[in-house]
C-alpha cells in the first residue's frame, strides 16, 4: 500500500497545533504516511507579509500560535481544493460554522476511498441534531471519526502531556489514526462509541460559558463544582436522549469528564465568558480583543441546542443549557444562571 497522504483543513490555534502533531508523526512512520502535510491555510497579511509566506519560510504560524515551530514537513496551501488533492485522510480543524462552506467548495476534490477525521467541537444548526462529523460524510462522501479530549491548544504545543480520545467506529482506521496522533506527550484512546465523543466535545463548551459567568460573578469553587456537575448531568441526557448506544463509560475517557473540567478553568469560552459578565461588551467585540477575532464555540453551541430543545419542548429539562443561551441571546442577567439551577 502506498504511504497515506494528509491535509489538515484549518490553521488556527488548534489546527497549527495539530498540524505540529501530524506532521511529525508522518516523518516518523514513513512506511504509513507520505511525509509531506499540507494545511489549508485561509491567507490573511501579519505586519506585511502573507501568513501562509511566514508558515512555509519561518515554520511558524505567528499569528495563531506563535512560539512554536511546525515540522518543516508542514506544508501551507491557500487554494482548499488543491490542499485536499489526493489526500487520504482529511483532518478537519476549524470553526464550525465554516464546515459546510467549505466541503462545498471540495466535495468534486476529494479523492475516492478518503477518510476523514474531525477534532470540530459543535453541532449544526437545525431543528434535528446533526453532528458536524455527519455533515462532512453527507457532504463529500467519506466516512468521519472524530478526536475530542481535554487540550487546550498552547497547551499541546508546548508538549504539555495530555490525553485525546478518538471517536472511530471502523477498527481498521484505529491504529493508522493513533499512529497518526499518538506521541509521548499526546495519548490518544480509541472508542467505537464516535457519537458521544464527538457529542462531549462539542456540549462541554457550553458548559465552559456557564462557569465562565460564574468566575464573572466572582463565585467560587463551590459553585464552579456545581456548575461542572449539572453540566455533565445534562451533556449525559442529552446525548442519550438522541443516541440510544451511548456509552456511559465514555464520559470517563478524556472526552469526557477531563475535557470538561480542563474548558471550564482554562479554555477560551470560559475566559471571554468571565469577561462578559466584568465587562459588559458583546460577546463579537470580546472576541475580537481576546481571541484576534476567533470564534467562540460554546455561545453558538448553546443557540443551535436550545433550537433542538425547544423544537422538542424540553427546555425545561435542561435549565443550564437554557439559561446560557438566554444570556447570550436573550439578554437575561448572568445571575438568572443561579436562579434557573436553585429550582431544580
Amino acid at each position: 500500500m502506498s504511504p497515506l497522504r494528509v491535509t489538515v483543513v484549518g490553521s488556527g490555534n488548534w489546527g497549527s497545533a495539530i498540524a505540529k502533531i501530524v506532521g511529525s508523526n508522518t516523518s516518523k512512520y514513513p512506511d504509513i504516511f507520505h511525509n509531506e502535510v499540507r494545511m489549508w491555510v485561509y491567507e490573511e497579511e501579519v505586519n506585511g507579509r502573507k501568513l501562509s509566506h511566514i508558515i512555509n519560510n519561518d515554520h511558524e504560524n505567528v499569528k495563531y500560535l506563535p512560539g512554536v515551530r511546525l515540522p518543516t514537513n508542514v506544508i501551507a496551501v491557500t487554494d482548499v481544493k488543491e490542499s485536499v488533492s489526493d489526500s487520504d485522510i482529511l483532518v478537519w480543524v476549524l470553526p464550525h460554522q465554516f464546515v459546510k462552506r467549505v466541503c462545498d467548495q471540495i466535495k468534486d476534490h476529494v479523492k475516492p476511498g478518503a477518510a476523514s477525521l474531525s477534532c470540530i467541537k459543535g453541532l449544526q444548526d437545525a431543528a434535528e441534531l446533526s453532528l458536524i462529523s455527519s455533515l462532512i460524510a453527507e457532504q463529500i462522501g467519506t466516512e468521519c471519526s472524530v478526536l475530542m479530549g481535554a487540550n487546550i491548544a498552547n497547551e499541546v504545543a508546548r508538549e504539555e502531556f495530555s490525553e485525546a480520545t478518538i471517536g472511530c467506529n471502523n477498527p481498521d482506521m484505529c491504529g493508522v489514526y493513533q499512529n497518526l496522533f499518538n506521541t509521548p506527550y499526546f495519548k490518544t484512546t480509541p472508542v467505537q462509541d464516535s457519537v458521544t465523543v464527538e457529542l462531549c466535545g462539542a456540549l462541554k463548551n457550553i458548559v465552559a460559558v456557564a462557569a465562565g459567568f460564574i468566575d464573572g460573578m466572582g463565585l467560587g469553587g463551590n459553585t464552579k463544582a456545581a456548575i461542572i456537575r449539572i453540566g455533565m448531568q445534562e451533556m449525559m441526557k442529552f446525548s442519550k436522549m438522541f443516541c440510544e448506544t451511548s456509552r456511559e463509560s465514555t464520559y470517563f475517557e478524556s472526552c469526557g469528564v477531563a475535557d470538561l473540567i480542563t474548558t471550564c478553568y482554562g479554555g477560551r469560552n470560559r475566559k471571554v465568558s468571565e469577561a462578559f459578565v466584568k465587562t459588559g461588551k458583546p460577546l463579537d467585540q470580546l472576541e475580537m480583543e481576546l481571541l484576534g477575532g476567533q470564534k467562540l464555540q460554546g455561545p453558538m453551541t448553546a443557540k443551535e441546542v436550545y433550537n433542538v430543545l425547544e423544537a422538542k419542548d424540553l427546555t425545561k429539562d435542561y435549565p443550564l443549557f437554557r439559561s446560557v443561551y438566554q444570556i447570550c441571546y436573550e439578554g437575561k442577567a448572568p445571575a438568572s444562571l443561579i436562579d434557573n439551577l436553585s429550582e431544580i
